[in-house]
């Protein structure tokens, strides 16, 4: 047997099983492997470090900070927070799923392109957004000239929550899109066929056997969004909506006391905890690997005839809002900088540290939360789900808040790793591990639990089982969530100032810098490579994964 190959469906475990004296059933153990147990405690402490500095904050306090907490503007940032955050994740979900299905069921022009473009919005940091999306459609923006050419006396208005609304939706959409094509790319075409031949027409075969297959996706790149946007700062605060990290981000500039920022950030992990719980609840209820005594057959392409059109129109609409108006803003800041005599200032040593950097987090984030994943879908209990939690908690806490703490901890208790790259490695992993987690674990609880019985009957080892059957199955789950961290590490911003090594120079340090001094042709430069580098490491991860999809066999039940 090929180490890269397992095919066995659920009459030939059983013919197997009844040779040797074994049972299908319960095979498994409920139990947690020992050998899974230490790389589990260490990765959960370690991504526990923020919460312990927070804990440590918080009995600091006395009974003066819940006149703080209830106060009129805490209670409404609150109510921000919740509302953006759901909004962009619906709009995010209705964009996405309609986009990954054109792009891997449906032969229209340009879909390998498309591809590509869709998801390169995920490059684009949220200030960089933030400041083109109002450098086009604010006041004196090129959107406002035009219309002002046209005779139009229109301004559209983009401050409060309409704005940030539109804004994070163009930007986070991509997180739902990769983890959908994805499950996507692993569905069975024999269930569609199947549909077919009992009378359903292509649209109610999607929302009956397609759409329902594709949950455990939807709701991990929804839970993704939904941590995002109640996470983000840059974006609310240049679109003026009053969010919750916003508040902890004056209280850390404008206080000396930094306790009730910490109290803030607490409440806002505990958000996030009642997000993923909910989730959770949801997928753990439901299995969604497929049934079928055949080998699995990948999707078809269908050509959709006249409608063709429909699906280049599509993607050409949100390809146009979420990349070429923000590129197209880039590129003429860049030309009205040349215009009016300025220099531009390239720094390839920022390209190459955010491009090393990133590659390093995406391979220690991926490595880290398999073993997570394994246990979350594997080993369903208590434990389980408290590790679980504590993994997805990392990604609620505003950047500068896991910044600080490990400040705090390297500069008191690890002098060694202080302001190295290790310790900028380590925010990453933190902040970033459930965007690995979630399409790892979307992969995990689409896989047939009676490929591990097989595998145990015919005599592998677990670790062979790992090696041999699941890890090959779980590469285009790897790459996407590979894919993941190394794009947020790129526009990644407060860890990077505060826990850089001294001198080191980033592609979003560099913006950041610029930015502030509103030398925006400056900044425009960087953000231009920053949006090259990342475009093509995209093509590369989706070659890669269009190869792996190809060579993978199928599980069975």
């Amino acid at each position: 047997m090929s180490e890269n190959t397992f095919s066995l469906n659920l009459k030939t475990v059983n013919q197997i099983a009844q040779k040797t004296g074994h049972s299908i059933k319960n095979m498994w153990p409920s139990r947690i492997p020992l050998i899974l147990i230490p790389p589990v405690l260490i990765i959960t402490l370690s991504l526990a470090v923020p919460l312990i500095y927070l804990v440590i904050r918080l009995l600091q306090t006395d009974a003066s900070i819940w006149n703080l907490l209830l106060r009129q503007q805490t209670l409404q940032a609150l109510l921000n927070t919740l509302l953006l955050s759901g909004a962009v994740t619906i709009s995010s979900i209705i964009i996405a799923v309609p986009l990954a299905w054109l792009t891997v069921r449906i032969d229209f022009p340009g879909r390998k392109l498309f591809s590509i473009l869709t998801i390169v919005p995920l490059v684009i940091p949220s200030l960089i957004g933030g400041f083109t999306f109002i450098s086009a459609f604010g006041r004196g923006g090129f959107i406002h000239q035009l219309l002002q050419w046209l005779n139009i006396n229109f301004v559209p208005d983009i401050y409060g929550f309409g704005g940030a609304w539109i804004l994070l939706t163009l930007l986070c959409y991509p997180y739902v899109l990769l983890t959908v094509r994805s499950a996507l790319m692993n569905m069975d075409q024999s269930q569609i066929e199947a549909a077919r031949t009992m009378g359903l027409n292509p649209l109610k075969t999607f929302f009956k056997v397609t759409l329902p297959k594709l949950k455990p996706a939807v709701t991990a790149g929804g839970l993704l969004i939904a941590l995002y946007t109640i996470s983000d700062f840059a974006a609310v605060s240049l679109l003026q909506y009053n969010t919750f990290t916003r508040l902890i981000y004056i209280e850390y500039q404008t206080s000396f006391n930094r306790i009730y920022a910490a109290v803030l950030a607490l409440l806002l992990v505990m958000m996030s905890l009642i997000i993923v719980s909910l989730e959770m609840k949801n997928q753990n209820n439901n299995h969604y690997y497929s049934v079928g005594a055949g080998t699995k057959r990948h999707l078809m392409k269908i050509t959709p005839g006249k409608w063709k059109w429909l699906g280049t129109g599509f993607c050409s609409l949100v390809v146009l809002f979420s990349l070429i108006l923000p590129a197209g803003t880039i590129i003429y800041w860049i030309f009205r900088g040349l215009r009016q005599g300025e220099e531009l200032i390239i720094r390839p040593e920022a390209a190459f540290n955010s491009f090393y950097v990133s590659f390093l987090a995406a391979i220690l984030t991926v490595s880290s939360a398999l073993p997570i994943a394994l246990v979350s879908t594997h080993y369903k209990s208590k434990f389980s789900g408290f590790i679980q939690n504590i993994a997805y908690a990392g990604y609620a806490l505003p950047g500068i808040v896991v910044a600080l703490s490990l400040v705090f901890f390297g500069a008191n208790y690890g002098r060694l790793f202080y302001q190295t790259l290790p310790l900028l490695l380590f925010a990453y992993v933190i902040l970033f591990l459930p965007q690995a987690l979630g399409t790892l674990r979307s992969s995990l609880l689409q896989l047939n639990p009676h490929i591990e019985d097989a595998g145990l009957i015919i005599g592998f080892s677990r670790m062979q089982i790992l090696h041999k059957i699941i890890l090959p199955l779980l590469k285009p789950g790897i790459l996407s969530g590979a894919a993941l961290v190394f794009l947020t590490s790129m526009k990644e911003l407060p860890a990077t100032m505060l826990l850089g090594p001294i001198g080191f120079r980033s592609l979003t340090t560099e913006i950041w810098n610029a930015t502030i001094e509103a030398f925006y042709t400056r900044a425009a430069v960087p953000a231009l490579i920053l949006i090259i580098i990342s475009s093509f490491s995209l093509a590369i991860i989706f070659k890669r994964k269009e190869d792996t999809e190809q060579k993978c066999q199928l599980q069975e039940s």
